[in-house]
């Protein structure tokens, strides 16, 4: 994996490479601009991890770029402003618009090193949330399956293969993805997550590859990700005109942003997750083959949480240790018979659904002791087995989006049924365009021959 990649932007040859210089020793990789003009082409061609920009130069100042970057969004990266001549004013204006901080020529070694370091600190901290990164360290669990998945994490870290993980939701996909990033070389580098279900339509090559208007760049998720990973979860729910350009651009290592011309280097460890059979999705022309083969180099598996229920009870502690230290919310114990009710639950939501019931549990009481009865009231038993008795796989314990898909087969089998097998007549009924309607049918696995 290469080093932080550093664009130093000044028009004197002198503290150019200088501080380019400086840079390499500690590491870094570094590209340098002589103005503005030729930092606007050095962002186009890979967006760094941190730049040093001058403040005074002959085409265009750096205050005035700062603010054109800033006019567009936000900055590309962290920016360290340099000046000879500054005043307080300029520094007050500079760190309004977004620099990091302010560096008066002439440099300090010393002080350069350990702003740069700051600055990418805080870059660090600031794209990765620091508690859900504690709380996600290790995939917990003592039974065997789970004790062998860890070792084979740790393995599969010391290379940099791309990995496919497939479980249900809520089984811990993201969870083992994290702890596979952080035992790997990478682990000083961005883990950039894409819930690609989560994108609107049409949106996944825009958050995936970026965009290039005139002078202005939106980098994308890929180029967010440069050094680090890539997590592409319900990577089943990618747009098959996003997946063929994802396949050119990992043939390739590289890519173009959507209204750009020059490619882009691709620099990251991809890790993709799904909740579908991916190789079924294959046969029914729904995911790109030449994808799959790409993504599916090694296979790991999270195993449903009714699969391991020894690991009921060491989820339970852990889980209340974290939501005391991070949330404060007041500490609890489950009682033995507690325990044992939620070991032979069913889990449909899996470990996400455990965190949401001692989340709950611990709000609404501050007794010592979690008792059966409040577990039972707590995960609505009584209520859910009435609201949910029609609906095959649907419990209200269950995240929305699993609930909804169960109600939506249900309700999409009736209304087939009630137009015996005729789509057009079914799409006029709920108000769907049948080109939607149709791929609908098939995500909820509903065959429409038999039906007729």
């Amino acid at each position: 994996m290469s080093g932080q990649y550093v664009l130093v932007v000044d028009d004197e040859p002198d503290i150019r490479e200088l501080v380019s210089e400086i840079l390499q020793d500690e590491g870094f990789q570094v590209i340098t601009a002589e103005g503005g003009a030729t930092a606007r082409l050095a962002l186009r061609e890979r967006r760094p991890d941190l730049m040093l920009l001058d403040i005074w130069m002959p085409d265009i100042d750096g205050i005035s770029l700062l603010k054109e970057w800033s006019e567009m969004g936000q900055l590309p990266c962290p920016v360290i402003m340099m000046s000879g001549h500054g005043t307080v004013e300029t520094a007050v204006e500079a760190t309004r618009l977004g620099a990091y901080d302010f560096l008066e020529k002439p440099l300090s070694i010393a002080k350069l090193l350990l702003t740069v370091e700051r600055a990418l600190e805080a870059q660090r901290l600031l794209q990765e949330n620091v508690v859900l990164k504690r709380r996600v360290v290790e995939p917990t669990g003592n039974s065997a399956v789970m004790q062998q998945l860890r070792e084979q994490v740790k393995r599969l870290a010391q290379h940099d293969t791309w990995v496919l993980i497939s479980g249900e939701a809520g089984s811990g996909r993201e969870t083992l993805a994290r702890y596979l990033h952080a035992y790997s070389a990478r682990r000083d580098r961005p883990f950039v997550d894409v819930g690609v279900s989560a994108i609107t339509q049409g949106g996944a090559a825009l958050e995936l590859f970026g965009r290039e208007e005139g002078d202005h760049i939106s980098y994308g998720r890929l180029e967010q990700a440069s050094g680090g990973t890539l997590f592409l979860d319900d990577v089943a729910d990618m747009d098959l005109e996003v997946q063929a350009q994802l396949v050119a651009a990992l043939d390739t290592g590289t890519f173009l942003r959507v209204g750009g011309t020059e490619p882009v280097k691709i620099d990251v460890r991809i890790i993709a997750a799904t909740a579908r059979d991916l190789q079924q999705a294959v046969a029914k022309n729904e995911f790109r083959e030449d994808l799959f083969y790409q993504l599916n180099v090694v296979p790991l598996n999270v195993p449903p949480l009714r699969e391991r229920r020894e690991d009921v009870p060491i989820l339970l502690g852990n889980t209340v240790d974290r939501l005391v230290e991070y949330e404060k919310l007041p500490y609890r114990h489950f009682s033995m018979a507690a325990q044992n009710y939620l070991r032979n639950h069913h889990w449909p939501g899996n470990v996400r659904e455990l965190i949401n019931l001692v989340q709950r549990v611990l709000i609404l009481s501050a007794d010592e002791e979690v008792s059966l009865e409040e577990v039972k009231a707590a995960m609505g038993a009584a209520d859910a087995e009435g609201i949910s008795e029609g609906i095959p796989g649907l419990s209200l314990d269950q995240p929305l989006r699993e609930a909804r898909e169960a109600f939506e087969k249900v309700y999409l089998e009736y209304q087939l049924k009630q137009s015996e097998g005729n789509v057009t007549r079914m799409a006029q009924a709920v108000g769907m365009e049948r080109t939607h309607l149709y791929r609908k049918l098939r995500d909820r696995g509903i065959e429409i021959k038999d039906r007729r």
